[in-house]
């Protein structure tokens, strides 16, 4: 394995050990004193991430590790044994490993390479899949965003969605409605649904990069959105659509693993572990730019077009 293969493979590992999730060895990685895949445990720096500048918004934060917390009590709903034990992972389902084992698997193959698809899952399954994504994520404590979140905003949808809508983070109305794009950009988005591609909310998935909010609506930082990524890719994973549509920079540059600007990331279709993803921007961007409502409805054309691929 090259030494890219290593380090994405170290990075999704370290992802699905923040998430909670049962690390799956890896045949051929490095191991540690037990044999076990060794994931590093050295927090991620922040880097600069070139985010667009937001009129109001703080593009950076403070860059200090998450503190340390003591496990929280299970959300309402959220059954005891899934709660985050203290210096433990908790144990994930027979599913949940399939499906960590198949992400670990096309990591180590190199991410978004065309050699290694992500498969469909059976519906029944898929929902499973999701729902213990969501339980997950209610009780997450692996970054500083649990610190001043009011509800966690998982993704909701279709786990049949023939497309899935990834955005930057929650903004105030998602926080308090527990819901991803209900605020205005929210409202846009729904325009461009049912106006442009006659489609409901129902019909599709929508999810953010991070599942909390971030502080004033700053872009999020680096070692945040690594915390998050094990849960983002096993929804994805899940649902395995036959398009993926990132709204903005920060959700084309997690899946892309690029720092190129939406200029240069726009018009093309890019690849996620054999899924198309289309590039577009931001509703909140549309809001502030109307011109930018031109190119983005030639996307959405372009994710149309690529819905109706068998």
């Amino acid at each position: 394995m090259t030494r890219r293969m290593h380090e994405s493979a170290d990075r999704y590992l370290r992802s699905m050990q923040a998430a909670g999730v049962r690390a799956v060895p890896l045949p051929g990685a490095r191991t540690g004193p037990e044999g076990a895949a060794a994931a590093p445990v050295a927090p991620a720096t922040s880097e600069p991430q070139g985010a667009r500048a937001q009129p109001g918004k703080a593009t950076s934060g403070t860059g200090r590790p998450a503190a340390s917390a003591p496990a929280p009590a299970p959300a309402p709903g959220v059954p005891a044994s899934r709660a985050p034990l203290a210096g433990a992972p908790i144990a994930s389902t027979q599913a949940g490993d399939r499906l960590a084992a198949q992400a670990v698997g096309l990591a180590s193959a190199g991410g978004g390479g065309g050699a290694a698809v992500a498969r469909p899952q059976p519906a029944p399954e898929a929902e499973a899949l999701l729902a213990e994504v969501a339980a997950e994520v209610a009780v997450c404590r692996a970054c500083r965003l649990c610190e001043t979140r009011h509800l966690t905003v998982p993704g909701e949808g279709s786990a049949r969605a023939r497309v899935v809508f990834v955005g930057e983070g929650p903004g105030a109305d998602e926080d308090r409605t527990g819901r991803p794009f209900v605020g205005r950009a929210g409202q846009l988005l729904e325009d461009i649904l049912i106006k442009g591609m006659k489609l409901s909310r129902e019909q599709v998935y929508i999810c953010n990069v991070v599942k909390c909010r971030p502080p004033a609506n700053r872009v999020p930082e680096p070692d945040e959105a690594a915390a998050c990524a094990g849960y983002l890719d096993r929804q994805l994973l899940a649902i395995a659509p036959a398009v993926i549509c990132t709204l903005g920079a920060t959700a084309a540059r997690r899946l892309l693993d690029t720092e190129l600007s939406m200029g240069a990331l726009r018009g093309r279709t890019h690849d996620w572990r054999g899924i198309p993803v289309i590039t577009t921007y931001h509703p909140a961007y549309l809001l502030r730019n109307p011109a930018a409502k031109v190119p983005t409805w030639q996307d959405i054309q372009r994710v149309m077009e690529l819905m109706r691929t068998p």
